[in-house]
């Protein structure tokens, strides 16, 4: 499991990475809405914890906007607040708890693994951008500045299979058993003709554009960031 800290108290955020940590729990942290946001929109986390009241970017303005980019990650809020309205505010707004302050931390801890029965949220790359290629895996597309590039589902299935593996060395193998579905199968020789027409159509959109497609000869394809 992994967490997002978004809590301007430097003792409380510290003593709540400690804790979570001793429990195995990895943690990212932020000490203003600002960065908190800026981690959320880019990162995947199981569960969000979040202050309120908060430097930059309130909590409510970041859960807003979190809901407002299609990211789901689970939410708890923490606030000082324990009026009934903003309560219900804030579960409006797309919140999954809140718990006021002061609280126990074994209490927030039984919490977030209460949440995290729920199952996790996948908001994992969304949109990955190299060297001006942007490949959307909401949209299906793969685009370079204002040009669409036109793939086949197949082609697309490829490209974004070395996108979400960049640096790593991808066998026509592996990329055919990702990309084929369970009683297919895609041959090494129509692996390499994808490739090839994949690099025509890029080429055809983006004349000046230099796509990070390699090939190491003898293993495979990758994509290098």
């Amino acid at each position: 499991m992994k967490l997002l800290i978004i809590e301007d108290s430097s003792p409380l955020r510290r003593s709540l990475v400690v804790g979570f940590n001793n429990l195995g729990i990895t943690t990212d942290e932020a000490s203003n809405g600002t960065d908190g946001l800026s981690l959320a929109l880019n990162n995947p986390y199981d569960i969000i914890i979040l202050d309120l009241m908060l430097p930059g970017i309130d909590g409510m303005e970041i859960l807003k906007q979190l809901r407002q980019s299609a990211i789901q990650t689970r939410v708890i809020i923490l606030s000082a607040n324990s009026q009934h309205q903003d309560r219900i505010d804030g579960l409006l707004q797309g919140a999954d708890d809140y718990l006021t302050k002061p609280f126990a931390f074994d209490e927030l801890h039984a919490r977030v693994i209460a949440i995290s029965r729920r199952g996790i949220i996948n908001n994992f790359t969304n949109t990955i951008t190299i060297n001006g290629f942007i490949l959307d895996s909401n949209t299906m597309s793969l685009r370079y500045e204002a040009n669409d590039i036109d793939l086949t589902p197949n082609e697309f299935k490829i490209i974004e299979y070395l996108f979400n593996h960049q640096n790593q060395v991808m066998s026509a193998t592996m990329i055919s058993d990702n990309i084929a579905n369970n009683f297919d199968y895609i041959s090494k020789n129509t692996i390499e003709a994808h490739i090839s027409t994949i690099r025509k159509k890029i080429k055809s959109h983006a004349i000046t554009a230099t796509f990070p497609l390699k090939n190491k000869r003898g293993f495979g394809y990758y994509i290098e960031s």
